[in-house]
């Protein structure tokens, strides 16, 4: 694949070369994920953040129809203000691309992305997972499946709540992706620190992390590892909160003949608005320790 196909950034391929720590960083969350222009600010804090740690951030989307790992922040500032711009997961990347749209990657495409470029570590909020009722819908997140094949490390809060964990966490060890819990054999729940699943491993150091993804490479094995960090207890939404409000919004989205794709926003924007916002300050403190975890993890391996 050639350098004019995805466009890899000097800075980013510099770090790689010369195995200095590098971290991943997903656009959907500024061009999906928060409002304007909180969505900016969360975007280049993230950046900075992992420079502070002495790590090389590199975030990914498509600008123009080039997939890019390692926006410029002029880039990442435009994607950010682009009204109804392209979710772009793997199967939409051709598609962007041929038309020179700009789209915001997913976790599916970011991965893909990120592992092209050489980047080991990928920092995000949320996964993608089984959606309730996939028994009949086969309503299920190309995340998964993309994470089967691709061997990188990414560091998630968990699922978003909204989804079937234990059916996700099913599928996770049907397509053997290890699902390993950071300081917790607890799966987090992502506004939630315990999502009331349990998981069979757990690691307590970014060094034993690291070991983790040394392992799979040496074996030789094509999967990403999940390393779930739990938001801070103090930090997570009042989880008897959450669980009346996901009721609630169940019952209006079945009122409302609220199904398939358009159910995850459609959830998601109604726990925004009876939360008066909180679940994005949530939202926003995830991402943070994510980001953290990721460039602490991200300098272990170079060692």
């Amino acid at each position: 694949m050639s350098e004019s196909v995805i466009h890899v950034s000097p800075e980013v391929q510099d770090a790689v070369r010369e195995n200095r720590p590098v971290v991943a960083l997903e656009s959907t969350i500024f061009t999906h994920g928060l409002p304007r222009p909180r969505n900016l600010d969360v975007a280049l804090e993230a950046e900075a953040d992992l420079r502070a740690q002495g790590v090389t951030p590199a975030t990914i989307g498509v600008f123009n129809g080039v997939p890019t790992v390692g926006l410029s922040t002029e880039q990442i500032t435009i994607l950010s203000n682009t009204d109804n711009i392209d979710k772009a997961s793997l199967r939409d990347l051709p598609v962007v691309r041929a038309l020179g749209k700009h789209g915001g990657t997913t976790v599916a495409a970011t991965a893909f992305l990120a592992h092209h470029a050489g980047v080991r570590v990928f920092s995000t909020g949320g996964l993608g997972g089984v959606h309730h009722g996939a028994a009949e819908s086969f309503d299920e997140s190309a995340d998964m499946t993309t994470l089967a094949q691709i061997p990188i490390l990414v560091i998630s809060a968990g699922v978003k709540s909204i989804l079937d964990i234990p059916a996700t966490l099913e599928r996770f060890e049907t397509l053997n992706i290890p699902v390993i819990g950071y300081g917790t054999t607890r799966y987090p729940g992502f506004y939630i620190t315990d999502s009331g699943f349990t998981i069979g491993y757990s690691v307590d150091t970014p060094e034993e992390a690291a070991a983790i993804v040394n392992a799979r490479d040496e074996l030789g094995l094509p999967q990403s590892v999940l390393l779930a960090n739990p938001v801070a207890a103090d930090k997570q939404l009042p989880p008897e909160q959450l669980d009346d409000i996901l009721a609630r919004a169940w019952a209006e989205a079945e009122k409302q003949g609220i199904s398939g794709n358009a159910s995850t926003p459609f959830l998601l924007d109604f726990i925004q608005k009876d939360t008066k916002g909180v679940s994005l300050d949530v939202n926003v403190e995830v991402y943070r320790g994510n980001v953290a975890l990721g460039g602490l993890v991200a300098t272990a391996l170079t060692r």
